[in-house]
């Protein structure tokens, strides 16, 4: 028996909240993995909040936040499918990813 989840590509409308601004010349885009919104990760002494008030704005699609990270100067994400597709995308260095309790999480900066 094959379950929905399955019959579809990893991440093939998986959904991720983006929060959009504009700063002067910089546009800062934060995205996470839906199920993360609002909580708390912590390893060691390491305390990573996914806040409301900075990550959650519109729900999209992961390929709707990948295009948008690609217009980005500024990228802030956290979550399995948001850093896996930006990975894939040749966005994020594997180097690049730190894991907060198995979380990854990256940062895209364009100068």
């Amino acid at each position: 028996m094959i379950h929905d989840d399955e019959a579809k590509p990893a991440n093939t409308l998986a959904e991720v909240y983006v929060n959009l601004r504009r700063s002067g010349k910089f546009t800062v885009l934060a995205t996470c993995d839906c199920e993360l919104l609002g909580k708390v990760l912590r390893e060691g002494k390491i305390v990573f909040e996914v806040r409301e008030d900075f990550y959650k704005g519109h729900r999209v699609t992961v390929e709707e936040a990948i295009e948008l990270c690609k217009q980005s100067t500024i990228v802030n994400m956290v979550g399995q499918c948001i850093v896996e597709q930006a990975v894939k995308e040749g966005l994020i260095h594997l180097e690049a990813i730190l894991k907060i309790n198995g979380v990854p999480h990256a940062q895209i900066i364009k100068m």
